[in-house]
């Protein structure tokens, strides 16, 4: 089985990173580099070492098990891309949506996008260099989820780690519909 699952965000916050890191294919990735063009539209607030951004999409493949692939779309995170989204969001069973402690509200759009659609998602919390800088019960309140969104905290550097929340996400899909075949991928 083949799904379609998005990896959204706000600017900054890991997402090309994460794809990287799980891809078992060279992902296909449209980072660009910064120029004078965002400056004063694009919020590096808290991320003002960052030089490139995705302009389009991250493409990268992981296999699960024999039975379940999975397809990651990147979103780019800046605003002035989100007309994307909803082209990316055609055919997805799921998303994973990272948060970065340190500019919580870079996640609201993202959530809300998902929430409108109602496509499931996960928050993976990553951690910067073990930085979190509120406790999961914060971030929960913050970010106003459902109690029945799951967080994960993560880094996205790691394959492992990023694994993790790619069965979290799984799990949570397959939890809403009862006796699928994606219950056994765990």
């Amino acid at each position: 089985m083949a799904v379609k699952i998005l990896i959204a965000g706000g600017f900054g916050v890991g997402k090309t990173t994460m794809v990287g890191a799980i891809s078992e294919v060279e992902p296909l990735s449209t980072e660009e580099v910064m120029t004078v063009a965002g400056v004063g539209v694009d919020d590096l607030d808290g991320i003002a070492d960052k030089g490139t951004t995705t302009v389009a999409l991250d493409f990268g493949r992981i296999t699960l098990d024999e039975d379940l692939v999975l397809y990651l779309f990147g979103t780019p995170g800046q605003e002035r891309f989100w007309s994307m989204w909803d082209d990316l969001a055609v055919g997805a069973l799921g998303a994973v949506v990272l948060v970065d402690t340190r500019r919580l509200d870079a996640s609201f759009g993202s959530i809300d996008f998902f929430e409108r659609r109602r496509i499931p998602f996960v928050v993976g919390v990553n951690q910067f260099d073990g930085v979190i800088e509120h406790t999961e019960a914060e971030i929960r309140t913050a970010l106003d989820l459902d109690p029945h969104v799951p967080t994960v905290m993560c880094d996205v550097r790691q394959r492992s780690s990023c694994r993790e929340v790619l069965l979290a996400l799984i799990d949570h899909l397959a939890a809403q519909v009862p006796d699928e075949p994606l219950e056994a991928v765990r």
